[in-house]
């Protein structure tokens, strides 16, 4: 384990049985309380994708609290990936199964453009279907998923799998088996 990946571990708090029974809920919210571990972070994941992706898209919600940071440090254009009816204007839609249901999510047109190379970031890598679905999306747009990347990544889960058909490198920054 890194350094940064002890100091991300010491800062997530497990909830047990949230958001239902027999769920350990990482709560990331606690990492904000130290704005040098958050820079740590933001510039751990900004360094993986530096010179590699040309747009970083940010998947609700969490993924918007540090995608939009790495492309601040990264000089590029954040993308918002919005739950089904969530942005105004013309969008781009995909919709997709989960373990518990089905769910659709959208970008705005033109924002993602053919041939890009985008970083697709979200807090936590848990079965991969909501990252795998957000891919498929950006490929839907006619650009290259490159890059994802997690704070963290409940490798038990085997999201990793859902992600192989995608020519993407996966970043974490912590990883619990």
């Amino acid at each position: 384990m890194t350094e940064l990946s002890r100091r991300i571990d010491q800062s997530i708090r497990t909830i047990p049985n949230f958001p239902k029974e027999g769920i350990q809920f990482k709560d990331i919210t606690p990492l904000f309380l130290d704005y040098r571990l958050c820079n740590d972070i933001t510039h751990f994941l900004a360094e993986q994708a530096a010179g590699k992706v040309d747009v970083v898209c940010g998947v609700e919600s969490r993924g918007f609290l540090f995608g939009a940071t790495i492309a601040q440090q990264l000089q590029l254009p954040f993308v918002l990936i919005r739950k089904s009816g969530k942005l105004p204007g013309d969008t781009e839609k995909i919709d997709y199964e989960l373990e518990y249901g089905s769910s659709a999510i959208e970008v705005h047109k033109g924002f993602i453009q053919p041939g890009q190379r985008v970083l697709i970031h979200d807090d936590l890598l848990a079965t991969g279907g909501t990252a795998a679905a957000t891919a498929s999306l950006i490929e839907k747009c006619g650009a290259i998923p490159a890059q994802f990347s997690f704070i963290i990544e409940l490798a038990f889960l085997a999201g990793r799998k859902n992600l192989e058909k995608f020519p993407a490198e996966i970043i974490t920054a912590v990883s619990y088996s």
